[in-house]
């Protein structure tokens, strides 16, 4: 048995590795997708405040905390069984779809684009932003321009870019401030004309990657999105709703509270990611996938024109159930048009200056579940309390837990396609590490590395002898 070991998978928030095996033939028989991290903040929130929940949960991840901060939000909602004022839900909205637009800008243009641009073969020293800089500065210059504008709205919104406080349970600590407002309408039409820019772009380089759509993770499962009651995308507070890989109804408006009717959990021998499944079909046969793709598989519609009108056209060319998570990168471009078309139509809303942002409430119920649509997929809190108040437990399920089987299985595929295990074909294994990009899995935090062999890939032989040795980022 020989072994292929990518220790580090490169350009993805956190750390993952890949072990893939090989027969004497060279061919692949097994493979792993580790994740090595301990995240533990179920077990360290024990015994605080239910309060406190938002903003502990935020530092769970530096890229996404709006993210954590409004699903922890809408579950202690629930603690204190308040109605949130209509402008603060809104505001909140505003926030969460500024969030897709940056995470949605940061993964498709600064961790996929070098391989999406450059090439997947493309000189591993030269495949990363600044070698994407070189070739394509246009395209660099508007996903930073992108990132910039989403990030500055929740800079103006929350007070800081990065864990803002101002989500709080009941509402939001603060009035949208006018000025903040009118700078943001008028900087959204460049935003707007980036992204069309770009998915034009994208649309007609597509059809340079047929061997990568079909084999990043391209088999049938259900997938699993919030939709509005009338089915339309929703990514702040829809109910869940499971589609299978014929487009048929599974289950649909599922409550929040509900969730473990229908979600369950496994753990995993090689790994401490968690691995969802849909509970009433078992481990074997239940697995589904979350995310932007997984979304528009599931809704019915979008509910602003120039997104839906995107949709339409991907269906059109992909049709009505798209498999292959390496349209992923399709599905994220169209999400942040979806997003900005979002944040214009609250931003122009007139009540969303209005002053009535938050409910006052103790602790009216002894459990909470809160969902929203993170950029990567479904995030779940579920949190309980004490008659006190404090924390006596919580589960969380984020998105890459509900992806980890279509991820791993996902890799071996991968691998079997491309790896042949006599001679390390870098662009090969490179492709393994692309099939978990596509994802954009957000496993702790962000990985840097620019310029330089990040990782070294070694074939050993049956007897442990280096066979080959490769550097790669």
């Amino acid at each position: 048995m020989t072994r292929i070991d990518i220790p580090h998978v490169s350009r993805i928030e956190g750390h993952a590795s890949i072990t893939i095996d090989l027969d004497e033939s060279g061919k692949v028989v097994n493979t792993q997708f580790h994740v090595t991290q301990i995240r533990g903040f179920e077990k360290f929130v024990e015994g605080r405040p239910y309060y406190e929940m938002p903003a502990i949960t935020a530092r769970i991840c530096g890229i996404c905390p709006v993210s954590h901060l409004l699903a922890s939000s809408k579950a202690c909602d629930e603690i204190m069984a308040v109605r949130v004022p209509s402008t603060a839900a809104k505001l909140r909205e505003l926030l969460h779809m500024a969030q897709i637009v940056q995470s949605h800008a940061l993964s498709f243009f600064h961790l996929s684009a070098p391989d999406l641009l450059l090439g997947m073969d493309h000189d591993p020293a030269r495949r990363n932003v600044a070698g994407l800089l070189a070739e394509h500065p246009a395209v660099v210059q508007d996903g930073v321009r992108l990132r910039k504008f989403g990030q500055q709205v929740i800079e103006r919104l929350g007070g800081e870019r990065i864990h803002p406080s101002w989500t709080v349970p009941g509402g939001v600590n603060a009035a949208l401030d006018p000025v903040g407002r009118e700078k943001t309408l008028e900087e959204w039409p460049e935003a707007l004309a980036i992204l069309q820019r770009t998915l034009e772009l994208w649309k007609g380089t597509i059809d340079a990657f047929p061997d990568e759509v079909a084999s990043f993770s391209n088999f049938p499962t259900m997938y699993c999105g919030t939709v509005a009651p009338d089915g339309a995308l929703e990514l702040y507070d829809g109910a869940l709703r499971f589609r299978d890989a014929t487009g048929e109804m599974v289950a649909d408006q599922v409550a929040a509270a509900d969730y473990r009717e229908y979600i369950a959990e496994a753990t995993m021998p090689d790994s401490y990611l968690k691995a969802p499944f849909f509970r009433p079909l078992g481990l074997a046969d239940g697995i589904y996938r979350v995310g932007p793709l997984a979304r528009l598989n599931v809704c019915d519609h979008i509910s602003t024109p120039l997104a839906d009108a995107e949709l339409k056209e991907m269906r059109e060319r992909l049709g009505p159930v798209v498999q292959s998570s390496f349209h992923n990168h399709y599905a994220r471009l169209i999400e942040a048009l979806y997003g900005l078309e979002r944040m214009k139509e609250l931003l122009e809303d007139p009540k969303i200056l209005d002053t009535k942002v938050r409910a006052h409430a103790g602790v009216n119920d002894l459990e909470g579940v809160g969902i929203i649509e993170a950029p990567r997929g479904t995030l779940i809190h579920h949190y309980k309390v004490n008659e006190n108040g404090a924390m006596t437990w919580a589960n969380l399920i984020v998105a890459t837990g509900h992806n980890n089987l279509a991820i791993r299985r996902g890799v071996h595929d991968v691998a079997t396609r491309f790896i042949d295990g006599k001679q390390i074909q870098e662009g090969a294994v490179n492709r393994v590490s692309a099939l978990v990009r596509a994802f954009d899995p957000c496993l702790s935090c962000s990985t840097h590395q620019m310029g330089q062999a990040a990782v070294v890939l070694t074939l050993r032989g049956p007897d442990g002898a280096i066979l080959d040795e490769k550097g790669t980022v």
